[in-house]
């Protein structure tokens, strides 16, 4: 029997897309319609690059014209992602990139204390292993901690020669170029700095060294949604955000509010993600019998992954709550480094899931601008 292109487009007509408010025909997401004997295309245009509606999409398309139109009908959904064309804003302007870098990510964390510059280390090490060129800046002025994540909180940045200028030569453990203010103050010393000249500092971390070709840079951001990460948007083009967060309401609620300043109309950053630290507990056993069924999910269940699914960002992975993390970040060598274990798995599947999330990105939207930003009244705000 042939297959009419009015009762396929009719069909359609009985999905909506999330988000999207009017059904994929009305809205314009069904792009073309094309059929072949008992072959069908369908072109479909979205608003959002969310793998999770992109794949709902295309599974409600061939569910609904299986039982509507055809149930033997071979379907193919070709999805493309429109990128929004961008307003001329005056309070925007074009970010200053760092030649020879290519991805920016900013790891971000609402709450203080779940655990955001562990994770930040552990996919730092876990993107070498794979094979990309990273590095690391410590954008925690007041709590600096990947020095000693790192095992080189002694160690001193050395001053080399780029194209006449002095920079400043990241310090490099395990692959990774590390920059952080706490190579520039003693162990017991407060940083007690203002604003401004915080902002000065990381400048001169970012702009005034020689971190040479780099697939990633991280940036370890500090908790909250302040100052600070202002000036790093202010600084640079952040091509997206991970944030980080634990199970808890508590945590969760702050992490929440992390995402939703990434996506404040003149900040604009596209959050890759979330992920889950210490996610649920497992008493220790001997490796050789691996990780018990029972696990105690001591700061509550899927929070994270419930909040993610919430916000409509893609949930990245989530990490256990083991004792040899924290050892292991303590001792100055990333639980990641070490192979064959369920830690490192868990980190591969992050990391993975943040490098798919990354290409999405970049073939999906316009490169991130940064953002103009003044001083009112001894507040940073976003211009309107």
């Amino acid at each position: 029997m042939s297959i009419s292109k009015q009762d396929i487009l009719k069909a359609l007509e009985t999905i909506t897309v999330s988000g999207e408010g009017k059904n994929m025909v009305e809205s314009g997401a069904v792009q073309n319609v094309v059929t072949f004997a008992d072959e069908i295309i369908v072109d479909l245009k979205l608003s959002t690059p969310a793998l999770h509606i992109k794949k709902r999409a295309e599974a409600d398309i061939i569910k609904t014209i299986h039982e509507k139109v055809d149930a033997n009908a071979k379907v193919q959904v070709n999805i493309k992602v429109k990128a929004p064309a961008k307003p001329q804003n005056p309070n925007l302007i074009k970010g200053k990139p760092i030649p020879g870098i290519q991805n920016i990510i900013a790891v971000a964390s609402g709450k203080g204390g779940v655990g955001k510059s562990t994770v930040a280390a552990n996919l730092a090490v876990t993107l070498s292993k794979m094979g990309f060129k990273v590095g690391i800046l410590d954008a925690d002025i007041y709590g600096p901690s990947i020095p000693i994540m790192f095992d080189v909180a002694m160690e001193k940045p050395l001053s080399v020669n780029v194209g006449g200028k002095s920079k400043m030569k990241p310090v490099e453990n395990y692959g990774i170029k590390i920059l952080s203010i706490g190579f520039f103050t003693q162990p017991d010393q407060a940083v007690i700095w203002r604003g401004p000249m915080a902002a000065k500092a990381l400048n001169q971390l970012i702009f005034d060294a020689a971190w040479g070709e780099l697939d990633f840079m991280l940036i370890d951001l500090p908790p909250g949604t302040g100052d600070i990460h202002l000036s790093i948007m202010q600084s640079l083009p952040i091509t997206g955000a991970v944030v980080v967060s634990t199970p808890q309401n508590v945590a969760l609620a702050d992490a929440r509010k992390g995402v939703a300043m990434f996506r404040q109309e003149n900040i604009d950053v596209p959050v890759l993600g979330i992920i889950e630290n210490m996610s649920y507990f497992t008493p220790a056993v001997p490796i050789a019998i691996g990780i018990p069924e029972n696990k105690y999910y001591i700061f509550g269940k899927e929070g994270a992954k419930h909040l993610a699914e919430d916000l409509e960002v893609p949930f990245l992975g989530e990490v256990p709550l083991v004792q040899s993390i924290r050892e292991a970040g303590d001792a100055g060598r990333p639980a990641a480094l070490q192979t064959a274990t369920p830690i490192e798995e868990a980190f591969e599947e992050i990391t993975r899931n943040v490098v798919e999330e990354t290409v999405r990105r970049n073939e999906n939207l316009p490169p991130t601008e940064a953002i103009k930003i003044t001083t009112m009244a001894g507040c940073s705000a976003v211009k309107k």
